[in-house]
């Protein structure tokens, strides 16, 4: 049970709403929580408040991304049964007390309340953040499922590109010793708290605006001039209803699992590192960059710029093509794309630049095809609970990924002397993990009709809103 404020009959949409007006809910939510994203622009500060190394402060974000899958796994159903305010409004709260904790970790110098904090309260509302807009959008655009979800996860993808640069001039705002614009200048743990604290209110007034002004189509509504019975005729599309239950008995289930936690290891194995990389890969034998920290996270901003882009032009792509089919896109690119970044990244700024940046757009899209993918595969039932229980392999990847990267550069040197000779290990390794997802995506065919679900009254109802 749900507040009568937030319950979804109070949100259903009268005759004549236009859906065009749910994307931007949905953005105002994953704007804000795509924050995860530009984690690498504090991340030396943290090493230096804490003491510690880029294992233990990396850990912050993995916490976050495992709880971001736990999370949606638990309360997917409860999700598609309260609809999409309970649930924005849910996950602002969480995230909002996420960053607050986490200032008073890193003010009073407790690394654990920042794990407590970002990672397990932050990552709760993550979660369910996530999830919340997807199936609605799904349901306001059965004709177009891939460019409704990208529209929504895209949001997710560009949070950086807002957060990173922000961060930078918050921290020089609460911090006047610190310059954005010197490689060597590390912000203080006071400027980093005041910076979580800043962020986690401004993103919890954004979120509640999403919450309060999403809506829910009625039972009986489609879009003008579509005809559902299109969709029979689509390869690996069904217009029948599995269930959560039983989707997580199917082999598609299992193999879009790998899929998905391979193309998230790969992406997450430059983002989570994103910042400090670029300077590494264009240090000279003195130990000096030649990238400042202004330009790391502009780089930053660049890949989420890539990202976000990634997820709304592959996904609508996928209308086009076929979900399978842009997959292999991802999959195979993103290995000769890998393997080119450590073998030929260091030769030139622009070069390393497009590859990361196409590698982040084949991650973003990888993210906003797949509740689509899954839409094709088991229908829009309990479409968005499947997706709750599939991000799990979000989580694996959050802890597998910056594990790869992050322990091979702690295996290699002290952070600040790094070079590009350190990433190679770990980019080669990423190769391998993206063949594993290709041959997973090659095994993916349509759902056998036993796990399909007799059609109930509930059923009609639950699909439609």
């Amino acid at each position: 049970m749900v507040p009568s404020f937030l319950a979804r009959d109070r949100i259903v949409a009268g005759p004549g709403y236009s859906r065009w007006l749910i994307p931007p809910a949905a953005l105002a939510v994953h704007l804000c929580i795509g924050q995860a994203y530009a984690t690498s622009v504090y991340k030396t500060a943290l090493v230096e408040r804490f003491d510690s190394s880029l294992t233990a402060v990396g850990l912050i974000f993995s916490i976050a991304i495992v709880m971001l899958g736990l999370s949606a796994a638990v309360c997917g159903t409860w999700v598609d049964r309260n609809g999409p305010r309970a649930a924005m409004f849910t996950a602002a709260c969480f995230w909002g007390t996420g960053f607050l904790v986490a200032a008073l970790g890193i003010g009073v110098g407790q690394l654990w309340l920042v794990y407590l904090g970002y990672g397990v309260i932050g990552g709760i509302g993550l979660g369910i953040g996530y999830i919340s807009p997807v199936s609605t959008l799904i349901k306001w655009f059965p004709d177009r499922p891939g460019l409704a979800t990208g529209m929504a996860i895209m949001g997710f993808g560009g949070g950086a590109l807002i957060a990173s640069p922000l961060s930078a001039r918050l921290m020089a705002l609460y911090d006047g010793g610190y310059d954005a614009a010197d490689p060597a200048s590390v912000a203080s743990g006071h400027a980093v708290t005041m910076l979580f604290v800043t962020l986690g209110i401004v993103y919890f007034a954004f979120m509640m605006f999403g919450a309060f002004t999403i809506r829910v189509p009625a039972a009986d509504w489609q879009p003008a001039g579509w005809d559902p019975s299109q969709v029979a005729e689509k390869k690996l599309v069904t217009t029948a209803s599995v269930s959560a239950a039983n989707a997580i008995r199917t082999p598609q289930f299992w193999l879009l699992w790998v899929v998905l936690f391979c193309n998230v290891t790969a992406g997450i194995g430059i983002l989570e590192q994103a910042s400090p990389m670029i300077q590494d890969f264009f240090r000279d034998d003195s130990g000096t960059s030649s990238v400042s920290a202004t330009a790391a996270a502009g780089f930053v901003g660049l890949l989420s710029l890539a990202n976000m882009a990634g997820r709304f032009t592959w996904s609508s792509t996928s209308d086009l093509v076929g979900r399978k089919p842009v997959y292999v896109v991802y999959l195979g690119g993103g290995m000769v794309l890998y393997f080119l970044l450590a073998t030929a990244g260091a030769t030139s700024m622009g070069f390393f630049v497009l590859l990361a940046a196409v590698i982040i757009s084949f991650y973003g899209g990888g993210f906003a095809t797949v509740p689509a993918y899954l839409r094709d595969l088991f229908g829009t039932f309990e479409v968005g609970a499947i997706h709750g229980r599939l991000l799990i392999a979000w989580s694996a990847a959050g802890v597998v990924g910056p594990l790869i990267v992050n322990g091979f550069l702690d295996s290699q040197g002290t952070p600040g002397e790094l070079t590009a000779d350190a990433y190679r290990p770990a980019f080669f390794t990423m190769v391998g993990v993206l063949a594993v997802g290709f041959v997973a995506n090659l095994l993916i065919k349509a759902v056998d009709a036993r796990f399909h679900e007799p059609e109930t009254t509930e059923q009609k109802e639950r699909s439609a809103v």
